[in-house]
């Protein structure tokens, strides 16, 4: 780092959050795993030995293995970063960038710390965590932060984000184990910086998660109409509802004379519905119009 500063490469206040940065996430790294091999372990691999006494040789052993895994992922990563720079129309748009940025909030985990054990509440949050940060990258999203009870991730478009937060939702609905979840998606310009988000969307994402139904997910109109911009949902269902009604009546006119029906252009096939929530106060944002987001003909049920 010393290197890259002198050559104007870093300036030195970057070079000490980069090394701030890089210590703190593989501190963190370095713990889960350590306590990841040592409860793997059943038995000692000789009578009379305690886990302390297991782990350095343990470490040692492993340790070439570990780095060539650890290199491989890091590679990986830095080419799908890359990526997006080259992807990027501007300069600018590398720092503040249009992105959608959810929360992804368990519902009423205050009052499970109270009630289950440590080692039990400890295999929820990682159970959370694993299932979110799975179908995040599985459908083309980026998670940000696990913060315990909660997940920040990110998409390069709404339509994306959309398919994350709905499928969070039905894979914790579906385990009996899980608490309730609820979703806040907001889109417009982010700051990135270390790997985090920042901003205004950032925040009022938070804030939308704060006043969310139980297993239902709300969004902001910026987010509301990019979806409508590239096709993902109507303007309203009762736009899409006369589109079908007139598409009936047409084509049963054709079938009365006798005749085909005229070549029109498909219906268009909405991914998802919007539902316009009351307008409400959010603290420090203002008054905001939520959008209730739901798959196609479940909105409102």
């Amino acid at each position: 780092l010393a290197g890259l500063v002198e050559a104007g490469l870093l300036s030195e206040p970057m070079a000490i959050q980069i090394a701030r940065s890089t210590g703190q996430t593989t501190a963190r790294l370095a713990e889960w795993q350590i306590d990841s091999f040592l409860e793997g372990l059943t038995e000692p691999p000789e009578p009379g030995m305690t886990r302390t006494e297991v782990t350095y040789p343990l470490v040692e052993l492993l340790l070439p293995e570990l780095q060539e895994f650890l290199v491989y992922v890091w590679r990986r990563q830095l080419a799908a970063a890359t990526g997006r720079v080259v992807q990027a129309a501007d300069d600018e748009e590398m720092v503040d960038r249009r992105l959608a940025v959810g929360f992804a909030d368990l519902v009423g985990f205050t009052r499970l710390t109270r009630r289950l054990e440590e080692e039990e509440l400890g295999e929820l949050v990682e159970s959370f965590e694993t299932t979110a940060a799975d179908l995040v990258a599985a459908h083309g999203g980026r998670l940000i932060k696990t913060l315990g009870d909660e997940v920040l991730f990110a998409a390069d478009d709404a339509g994306t984000a959309a398919e994350i937060a709905l499928r969070l939702i039905e894979a914790m609905s579906q385990d009996e184990t899980m608490p309730a979840l609820r979703v806040g998606i907001a889109f417009g310009t982010v700051t990135t910086r270390m790997g985090d988000v920042f901003g205004t969307t950032v925040n009022l994402a938070s804030r939308l998660t704060s006043i969310a139904p139980k297993d239902a997910v709300l969004v902001d109109g910026a987010f509301a109409k990019e979806l409508v911009r590239h096709g993902d949902a109507p303007e309203s269902e009762a736009q899409a509802a006369e589109a079908v009604a007139a598409a009936a009546e047409r084509a049963r006119l054709a079938e009365k004379e006798g005749r085909e029906p005229d070549d029109e252009p498909p219906l268009p096939t909405y991914r998802f519905g919007l539902q316009p929530m009351w307008q409400r106060p959010v603290r420090g944002l203002g008054v905001v119009e939520p959008w209730l987001l739901a798959r196609r003909g479940k909105t409102g049920s």
